[in-house]
Formats: structure tokens, sequence, C-alpha cells
């Protein structure tokens, strides 16, 4: 196998892989059943009149082997943008070759260049390698904080309450 591997933009051609390769993290993560989203789903968010998400591609001899996927986020405490790493996955006969490292460090500089103050994601509590990884390049978690989320039923019926 080669070691050599590049990153690009995702184009809108790419959405078979972009799918194939959001299954394959569902898969990783052991949540298939929650990954609903469709290439209809993708193309409006990443590639509609106003993309609100971005995708990086890594590449070795022409084939997607990881993405990273991303958009803007804002911090009232830093008045500024942040970005989000919604998810970055490289296939597992792939990893170790620095592609996860580069997409960390492509954001970095996107952060950077556009004055923006942080950059965040989240990861699993068992996903001991990929919280090494993420020590390694230099982020801390945020044990403090508690993600809280509200989906199906209940969303529905808090926007159905008055007030």
């Amino acid at each position: 196998m080669t070691s050599r591997f590049s990153l690009r933009d995702a184009v809108e051609a790419d959405l078979p892989e972009i799918n194939r390769l959001v299954r394959a993290l569902a898969e990783y993560e052991k949540l298939l059943h929650d990954a609903v989203g469709t290439e209809d789903d993708f193309r409006h968010a990443l590639f509609g009149p106003n993309p609100t998400v971005f995708c990086i591609l890594a590449e070795v001899e022409g084939r997607a082997v990881g993405q990273c996927i991303w958009f803007p986020i804002f911090s009232t405490f830093t008045g500024r943008h942040g970005l989000y790493v919604e998810d970055a996955f490289v296939e597992p006969e792939y990893r170790g070759l620095g592609i996860g490292e580069a997409f960390f460090r492509r954001c970095a500089c996107i952060c950077v260049a556009r004055g923006w103050k942080r950059m965040e994601w989240q990861v699993l509590d068992w996903n001991e390698p990929a919280i090494r990884f993420y020590r390694k390049i230099g982020a801390r978690g945020m044990d403090e904080w508690r993600v809280q989320r509200v989906t199906g039923e209940a969303l529905h019926a808090l926007a159905a309450t008055k007030g």
C-alpha cells in the first residue's frame, strides 16, 4: 500500500463516496441505525445555493479513503466564529498515514486564515485511539460540558409548544 495521499475539497460528483464514508463511520461507531442521511441531503447541505457544510476528501491513488466534514460555529464568549468538525474519518486500512492529522491541520489553517478563534468536535468516550490522537495534536477534553440533544417526537413537541 502506498503512503502517499492528497486532500481536496469535495465536489458534487463525490456524493456517492461521501455517503459511503458517512455510513462507514457510522458502522465503526456502532451507530449505523442512525445514519439516515441521503445523497440528496448531502447535495443540499454541501452544494446547494447556500452551502452550510463543507467536506474535505483524502485520496490514495485516486480513491476516497477518508473525509472531514465541517461547518462554521459562533461563540458569544469570543465574539468570533469557529469551526466545528462534524466527522473526521479515515478507513481503517489507511490509518497511520497522517491523513487525520492533515484533516485537522487543514481545518486549523481555515480557522487561522479567517480569524476564527476555535475548533471543536466530539468523540465517543469509548474511542480511546481517537482520544489519544486528539491529545497528540493538542486538543483538550471539555469534560465539564455535556452535550444536549432534542430529536424526533421531543423536537416536534418542543416546536409545537406555545410561548
